[in-house]
């Protein structure tokens, strides 16, 4: 573990993290190559990486199914296995491989940084509003922000703006929360030698697997939001 700084890079005036470029273009990598490998030769008689792929369709469509009308699922099914699998991994990153590179962090979990979550945050919104407006049309779909009366409008977009917020710091809070416990672990385990080391690192072991977890809940529940989201904007508020 580390605790070094975020390397950064200038291009075209504008300022971004190495660490989120590096850490997301890995990612990336991973989620090609999980659905790359597993929808090779698809069969009848499905393998088993074919199986596991067809599992996880299935369990985000699911997922989507819990808020949007079954009619709709199949426009937001891709978004909800690309959505899900991407942060899953990306909550995942950091927990089993950070790098740093002249004492500046190049590799971490994506999601340990709020640019990134409300970057995705904003995206899921924006989603939403764009169904919104291809389902019901202009008209319909702003008006939903002035019922029940006019005066309502201050805070539906101020709802929306909470949206915004909640749901992208949600994310960051516990998968920065947990990157930064598990460094403070791996602080104590190496301070006094073998003595701290055969205590830190069972509890390392503990919370990194404990924190695996929290990881895959936090996928499931942005995806789970997102649909909710989404399912506000595609259907008119009586």
């Amino acid at each position: 573990m580390n605790d070094g700084p975020v390397s950064t890079f200038q291009f075209l005036g504008l300022t971004f993290s190495t660490a989120n470029v590096v850490s997301g273009l890995v990612v990336f990598l991973l989620v090609f190559t999980v659905v790359f490998f597993t929808s090779r030769h698809l069969a009848l008689k499905p393998t088993k990486g074919q199986n596991f792929l067809e599992w996880l369709i299935e369990f985000t469509n699911g997922i989507l199914k819990g808020s949007i009308p079954a009619n709709q699922v199949s426009s937001f099914g891709l978004y909800g296995f690309t959505l899900f699998l991407f942060l899953f991994l990306s909550n995942q990153l950091g927990l089993f491989l950070q790098l740093t590179f002249h004492g500046a962090t190049i590799v971490r979990s994506p999601t340990s940084d709020p640019i990134v979550t409300l970057t995705f945050s904003l995206m899921t919104l924006m989603l939403a509003q764009f169904a919104g407006v291809q389902r019901l049309g202009y008209k319909k779909h702003f008006a939903n922000y002035l019922k029940p009366f006019v005066f309502w409008l201050p805070i539906s977009i101020f709802e929306e703006f909470t949206n915004f917020l909640t749901l992208g710091l949600r994310i960051f809070g516990v998968i920065f929360s947990g990157e930064m416990l598990l460094k403070l672990i791996w602080g104590l385990a190496t301070s006094h030698g073998i003595a701290t080391m055969i205590v830190a690192v069972p509890i390392e072991m503990v919370w990194q697997g404990f924190s695996a977890f929290l990881g895959a809940i936090q996928a499931f529940v942005f995806v789970t939001l997102s649909s909710v989201y989404i399912s506000q904007k595609i259907e008119v508020e009586e």
